[in-house]
């Protein structure tokens, strides 16, 4: 007959079951998030692939912001760069059947689509499906993206508050009201681009060196949509994942801020560069030197 285990014996069981789960499950965790980034930064260099497809089939990058007509809201046809990128990403039947450039945002079948290469697997809000909780757009069902183009580092500086003056106090980004940076950026992608063609001849600092797009990741209460110009771009005036993505509050309450970029990654996010390479920056970057890598201006 065989003797069963004490009370002494089975707390020893229980600790050491304890122990290696202790041991194994943040190992697992690590190996999971290890793949889900990894399938992140080739997503992303598919969209900065399909972009540089885009600019060789027609001569320049695609505008940050097509309307046909109309302002903003759904509405219009202000649709992103990224919605212009489908066809060049093995998407045609998504850029046809949505009329895409062609129906306003409330008419178009494409706007509740998501698009695999434009979400990260590191983010399960974006995964579980399209959103209708956003402003201009509130209660329409709207496909998200983890990823936006790059308008560079002067996003609500103005005359009176040049980047300069601010230094590294990035808080006072923005507060003075100026849409400068938004409607003129200094950057690859910005909101009235259309007014200005930018092609590979402007990246004066090197296609090697400059930011293309890169991790905006949606929050619980803002999200992010491919379809919609005014959801498709963000700022590298303040230090990336400065607003953290779980956050509902901003200090101040100004775009630059809501439009920092940010992920679900532990300790940076990834960055497109122009020639369509992907780089993995730290959060500790030297905000001169983020702010450098967004800007097509050759020396700084």
């Amino acid at each position: 007959m065989r003797r069963a285990l004490t009370i002494v014996e089975l707390l020893v069981v229980i600790s050491i079951a304890g122990l290696l789960m202790a041991i194994v499950l943040p190992a697992v965790q690590q190996a999971r998030e290890t793949s889900r980034k990894a399938s992140c930064k080739n997503n992303l260099r598919q969209v900065a692939l399909a972009t540089m497809t885009y600019h060789d089939a027609r001569g320049r990058f695609p505008h940050g912001y097509f309307i046909i007509a109309g302002g903003v809201g759904p509405d219009a046809r202000a649709w992103s760069w990224l919605a212009r990128l489908l066809p060049y990403a093995e998407r045609n039947d998504l850029y046809d059947r949505g009329r895409v450039g062609r129906a306003t945002l409330r008419q178009s079948r494409a706007l509740h689509e998501q698009v695999s290469i434009f979400l990260c697997p590191s983010d399960e809000y974006s995964l579980r499906g399209p959103r209708g909780d956003a402003g201009d757009l509130e209660g329409m069902a709207v496909g998200q993206t983890n990823y936006q183009g790059v308008t560079g580092a002067n996003w609500g500086a103005d005359g009176s508050q040049q980047l300069a003056d601010i230094g590294t106090d990035w808080r006072n980004m923005g507060t003075n009201g100026s849409y400068d940076g938004l409607d003129d950026g200094d950057g690859i992608m910005w909101r009235s681009d259309y007014r200005r063609v930018r092609s590979l001849r402007h990246v004066e600092d090197g296609v090697s060196h400059t930011f293309l797009a890169g991790e905006c990741a949606p929050q619980r209460n803002r999200y992010v949509s491919w379809p919609y110009a005014n959801n498709a771009y963000a700022t590298c005036a303040i230090p990336p994942n400065v607003v953290p993505v779980e956050g509902r509050d901003y200090s101040p309450n100004w775009w630059p801020n809501v439009n920092g970029f940010r992920s679900h990654h532990p300790g940076g996010l990834h960055f497109a560069r122009v020639d369509a390479s992907v780089a993995w920056l730290s959060d500790a970057i030297d905000l001169a030197a983020y702010r450098a890598r967004a800007t097509i201006a050759g020396g700084d």
